[in-house]
């Protein structure tokens, strides 16, 4: 049975990638009760960084944004596999972390990160897809990415 989230993914034209393999000491998402912690997606596609370099300065603001959306289509098929491949368990996504790779002068982090805020609520609707977040510039990421997002959802047993 296909849930309500993949129906809206695929009426969006959007297929979730292959799971992510973590790169280093530490498991791609972690659940205590009813919350699910994904470990900081990147913008992967068929296993490599798909958007490298200073969001800003080597990638434009819209490439930023894009990054952003594809660390949260990643974050989706964590979250899926944390779901036990269902999705309609998503009561709440909690908060968003975000990290822009970016220059000292860029100051747009937010409209960055709007890529994957949006994604969850074009997803989830606004009563679940809306969260808390944090959009913070960083002077690097892993593996050069522009982009890095976390997250943190309330599911149902």
């Amino acid at each position: 049975m296909t849930s309500m989230a993949e129906r809206r993914l695929s009426e969006l034209g959007l297929t979730l990638p292959a799971p992510a393999t973590a790169v280093a000491n530490y498991l791609p998402f972690t659940s205590h009760g009813s919350v699910i912690i994904i470990s900081g997606q990147l913008p992967m596609r068929e296993g490599q960084v798909h958007y490298k370099g200073k969001v800003g300065i080597d990638l434009s603001l819209a490439e930023g944004q894009d990054a952003a959306r594809l660390c949260g289509l990643n974050i989706l098929t964590q979250l899926k596999t944390a779901c036990n491949g269902n999705l309609d368990r998503v009561e709440k996504c909690l908060r968003i972390g975000g990290f822009v790779n970016c220059g000292p002068d860029f100051t747009d982090q937010p409209k960055v990160i709007n890529g994957v805020s949006d994604l969850m609520v074009e997803i989830f609707g606004p009563d679940i897809g809306r969260h808390a977040r944090a959009a913070v510039g960083v002077n690097s990421l892993p593996l050069g990415a522009a982009v890095e997002v976390e997250a943190m959802f309330r599911v149902r047993d």
